[in-house]
């Protein structure tokens, strides 16, 4: 074989295998786990299966795309709530910084409960109480003052028991699941008891959940001019109160769709499971049963956050999922 020869063989070779790599490159290779967090088992297998059925073009359960609405709870749900919800760890520190501050405040309750950690007097207040405090640490600044002040407090904060930042005990089988749904044309939503503007200015970098897809509980806002510069200031007033029979309204006034899909952990969100499941259609519910004293925390229908008693009963008769953090999932919070 002369050279020219064999320099046309070897370039005929070499073109072949590129495009050999090209053509391996197009096809679509076996898909890799998409819950890797999550124990193989009866949990997983529902929910994949319940994607795929509602993902299979042409299949009886085929949901269009727009209609693909997912809302989960935030408390217990995608991050840890125990011993107390995130947000009231943020009222209780922000109180402190008022009172210190204030000490006319210092020697009002429940300032001087917070200041000389007098539990019974803070329990002893009541929700009215509970909600007074909320109000007098949410309100009489801007909403971007607010946005900054959570921010700051979520950069130090760090939980009594794990020693991390709260956004850390994001739970990872969740954070898979919320990817999963999105990935196959689904558009997730937060639908929360806790303050809209406290979860906003986290919730994308934490879940891939932008601000516009928080639905949560508000106070009363205005608009005004300071100079040239247009504000929204946070007024000293509830407006809604996105929790138990608020969900679905809340779910109906800010999203517009009737979830085909959605997840929580407690009573708290029964109401919203039952409006997503309780229609004609291909629907899925899921509850986080938290059951794993060792990684995280066990407790159910006793628990003063997170009770989860109503929807724990209703969850068999309903064909809600239960997932039992213990026993179904791998890991708990974000690596």
């Amino acid at each position: 074989m002369n050279g020219i020869a064999r320099r046309t063989r070897r370039g005929f070779i070499a073109a072949a295998a590129f495009l050999a790599l090209a053509f391996t490159a197009s096809v679509p290779q076996a898909q890799t786990d998409p819950l890797p967090s999550w124990n193989d088992g009866g949990a997983k297998s529902s929910i994949t299966a319940f994607v795929e059925r509602v993902t299979r073009q042409g299949g009886p359960d085929f949901v269009p795309v727009e209609q693909r609405i997912a809302t989960f709870d935030n408390d217990g749900t995608l991050w840890t709530e125990q011993p107390m919800y995130v947000q009231a760890a943020f009222v209780l520190d922000r109180a402190k910084v008022l009172a210190q501050s204030n000490p006319e405040l210092a020697n009002r309750q429940p300032f001087k409960a917070i200041l000389t950690s007098d539990h019974a007097a803070l329990a002893a207040l009541g929700e009215q109480g509970l909600t007074e405090l909320v109000i007098a640490t949410h309100s009489g600044m801007t909403t971007a003052a607010f946005d900054k002040m959570v921010s700051d407090w979520l950069a130090t904060a760090r939980h009594p028991r794990f020693n991390r930042p709260y956004t850390d005990l994001v739970y990872q089988p969740m954070i898979e699941l919320l990817a999963y749904l999105r990935a196959n044309g689904f558009k997730t939503f937060i639908v929360s008891g806790g303050g809209v503007e406290f979860m906003r200015p986290w919730t994308e970098k934490a879940y891939g959940i932008p601000p516009e897809q928080v639905v949560g509980s508000s106070g009363k806002t205005a608009y005004r001019l300071e100079g040239d510069t247009p504000v929204i200031e946070k007024l000293p007033s509830v407006e809604f109160v996105d929790d138990g029979p608020g969900k679905p309204v809340g779910i109906n006034r800010f999203i517009g769709r009737r979830p085909v899909f959605a997840a929580g952990n407690s009573d708290g969100d029964l109401q919203m499971l039952q409006w997503t499941t309780l229609n004609t259609g291909p629907r899925f519910a899921l509850i986080v049963h938290h059951t794993d004293a060792e990684r995280e925390y066990a407790y159910d229908r006793q628990s003063h956050v997170g009770k989860l008693d109503k929807a724990l009963d209703e969850a068999p008769k309903r064909g809600w999922l239960v997932v039992d953090m213990k026993n179904d999932w791998k890991t708990i919070f974000k690596p």
